[in-house]
């Protein structure tokens, strides 16, 4: 493996002098856990994008700002990238079949996972990204992590802000912020509406426009915080998410030049809210929690990527349409110790509770080979009961252990009367011994449990009188059903305070262990007219592994200096797995799991209101998907940002990708699309974004 390019420049960074006397960092808080919990007391790995991060990267969407966590992908084949891989695990796309996430998405505390569109970042105050199974969080939907959007709380006092941006590609963004008191003392407001537009970097030439692969994205949040007595809050969240964007991302040519003469649309329409009620009594505190999430999504694209008469005696036009509503509830109720509540002489705190999660999914897709639409419903009830008990062991030892339990019920129907109803019961935990080294950090040492429930494939059973081939049969009838996947993950690091606290360093060395691995797949099945039809499906490898490391530094390098360097490290393989084509893929890298990722750049105040940021980014090459061999090659990008702050106001110039470097985000290799070539088979990439300048400006009240 090639030594990545932060190296370098972390060491460059760690030889600029530092000032004698300087203020420490400010504490970051973690809201994610159990407990709001210290960044630097987590015995785990935690990566916290801030405000000042999201705003300084000019960052509209969660995949502008993953990049800046260790060992943290995302994957394309959609207008934004909404489906994540953390350490190597994660899905990378959903057609058909339903999906069982690998990575938890809250927003608000509200259930978004498998809804990554939703992931705007207008007004968010940061975003906590948590590496490793959360079995004891989370259950089913985080076996890998879990990100954890917070937008910004009501304020007791006055607020309002104005932001805009325009760049190029006919992209701007225009959003309002105004917070606080309702009635003084007792009822506090916050509301934030946000839209974004822009054209979009292709082109499609045989329409002869520049915005079919556009986004269009509106968010508005408001929230309500009522103080009714001293030891009571109650919180009310309410979001509205409306996703407009085109989906026109794939060439025949390699380019970001279609054909297409249909293109696609990737929307989501969310309506969701949020209820919190926290009790504090004499020795106990109670938190009631009960939220609702109602999204229409529509996935759409022009498989041919191409128009009728590229090719008269080849061709073939088709169309393909995913229609999903899915309506999706939770519960929790949740009674944790406070002072003179903790058990052992008051050395032992705890927490417990009780968690239901309904999902309601239904499927409408519409294909030009279908001789109907095809529906499906497919629900979820999930059940569980989890607890955590945090025991003090000496004064500097402690140790946690955690544990849920889950039952989660699964009945899925569709139009070709195929019906299945898998029900599990399924566990995970968490056992963690720490050492507080006085003041400067801790040491730490866990092992942690997660799991993926196991579930049907659709397609595959829709499809099984679809063929009169037997071999293609056998394959069917080999993979109609997927079981469950456990991970174990063993995990030691460091979290501390150095240089009188103007340094903070996180580090950790992790090894997952993978049982019954849910692989994706596909069968590729030859039509009469010489084109391809897929059936993508889930299968279980034997076993894997992902190891690696994650640093973490920020520095406070002078009064006007702020450094960080970010630094992952990953490596995975398949034991004993042959995929349905009789391909070996043992001792072969999981896809998505590149052996490098990082990000080191800084925040520099010139003086006078003028400061300066430049970050850099990048990856090692990386397999897109376990069907085939194509690869992102590896790549570096640089994102600069020129600013100017007066009292009440600020405006900014900005770029990214300022090299205009070339690189992608999804890539496909097991078949040829383009009829000028016979349908030969080639690789197919979708890019990702050139070089983008701009300009943004806020104003506060």
């Amino acid at each position: 493996m090639k030594h990545p390019p932060p190296l370098l420049v972390i060491l460059l960074c760690l030889s600029v002098p530092v000032a004698a006397e300087q203020a420490g960092l400010e504490e970051v808080i973690v809201t994610a856990q159990l407990r709001p919990t210290p960044l630097l007391n987590q015995a785990s790995s935690v990566s916290v994008i801030t405000a000042q991060d999201i705003r300084e990267r000019e960052a509209q969407h969660l995949e502008g700002i993953l990049n800046l966590a260790p060992n943290v992908n995302s994957a394309g084949g959609t207008s934004r990238a909404r489906f994540y891989q953390i350490r190597g695990v994660g899905e990378r796309s959903q057609f058909q079949e339903p999906l069982n996430p690998s990575i938890g998405l809250l927003i608000d505390g509200i259930d978004f996972s498998g809804l990554g569109g939703a992931g705007t970042l207008f007004d968010v105050e940061q975003v906590e990204i948590l590496r490793g199974p959360q079995g004891t969080l989370h259950g089913a939907n985080a076996l890998a992590g879990l990100i954890n959007i917070r937008s910004g709380v009501p304020s007791a006092e006055p607020a309002m802000r104005i932001e805009a941006s325009g760049g190029e590609y006919d992209s701007w963004s225009a959003g309002l912020m105004g917070t606080g008191p309702l009635v003084a003392d007792r009822l506090l407001y916050r509301i934030a509406v946000n839209r974004y537009q822009s054209d979009g970097f292709i082109s499609n030439d045989y329409l002869g426009r520049d915005d079919t692969n556009g986004q269009d994205e509106t968010t508005l949040r408001g929230k309500l915080r009522w103080l009714p007595s001293e030891r009571d809050s109650v919180d009310l969240t309410l979001i509205y998410i409306d996703i407009d964007n085109g989906y026109d991302a794939f060439s025949l040519d390699n380019t970001r030049h279609t054909l297409s003469d249909e293109p696609g649309k990737d929307k989501q329409k969310s309506y969701a809210a949020g209820l919190q009620w926290h009790r504090e009594l004499d020795k106990l505190a109670l938190d009631l929690a009960a939220t609702g999430a109602s999204t229409d999504s529509r996935y759409a694209y022009d498989e041919d990527w191409s128009y009728v008469g590229i090719a008269p005696d080849w061709e073939y036009s088709s169309f393909d349409q995913y229609d999903r509503n899915r309506d999706s509830y939770s519960v929790t109720a949740r009674l944790s110790s406070g002072d003179g509540g903790q058990l052992f002489a008051n050395r032992g705190d705890w927490v417990v509770g009780v968690y239901y999660l309904g999902d309601r999914e239904h499927l409408q897709r519409r294909y030009t080979y279908l001789e109907n639409d095809f529906t499906s419903d497919y629900d979820t009830d999930t059940y569980a009961l989890f607890g955590q008990l945090d025991t003090r062991l000496s004064e500097r030892v402690k140790l946690v252990t955690g544990l849920r339990l889950e039952r989660r019920y699964t009945d899925y129907s569709d139009n070709n009367k195929v019906q299945s109803d898998p029900d599990k019961g399924l566990w995970g935990g968490r056992i963690a011994l720490e050492y507080h080294l006085a003041d400067t950090g801790m040491v730490y040492a866990s092992v942690s449990r997660g799991y993926r429930a196991n579930g049907v494939n659709a397609g595959i059973l829709a499809s099984m009188e679809t063929t009169d081939d037997p071999d293609i049969i056998a394959d069917l009838e080999s993979l109609q059903q997927f079981d469950e996947e456990y991970l174990i993950n063993y995990e030691t690091g460091f979290k501390g305070k150095l240089l009188a606290g103007r340094l903070q360093t996180r580090l950790a060395l992790f090894y997952m262990d993978r049982k019954d691995q849910q692989v994706k797949g596909s069968l590729v099945i030859p039509r009469p007219d010489g084109s391809t039809a897929f059936l993508d499906y889930t299968s279980n490898a034997a076993q894997g592994n992902n190891y690696g490391a994650e640093l973490e530094l920020n520095w406070l390098a002078t009064g006007q200096l702020m450094l960080f360097a970010n630094l992952g490290l990953l490596q995975t393989e398949y034991e004993n797995y042959t995929d349905t084509q009789g391909n070996d893929l043992s001792g072969r890298d999981q896809a998505q799991a590149p052996h490098y990722q990082y990000a080191v750049g800084g925040h520099y105040d010139i003086g006078a209101g003028f400061y300066l940021r430049m970050d850099m980014e990048g990856k090692d090459s990386y397999y897109f998907s376990d069907r085939h061999r194509v690869k992102s090659p590896s790549y570096n990008l640089l994102n600069l940002r020129l600013g100017y702050v007066h009292e009440n106001w600020s405006v900014a110039l900005w770029g990214r990708n300022i090299t205009d470097e070339n690189y992608y985000v999804r890539g496909f290799g097991t078949f040829g699309n383009d009829p000028r070539d016979e349908y030969a088979v080639e690789p197919y990439y979708q890019y990702g974004e050139p070089r983008v300048l701009g300009v943004s400006a806020s104003y506060d009240f």
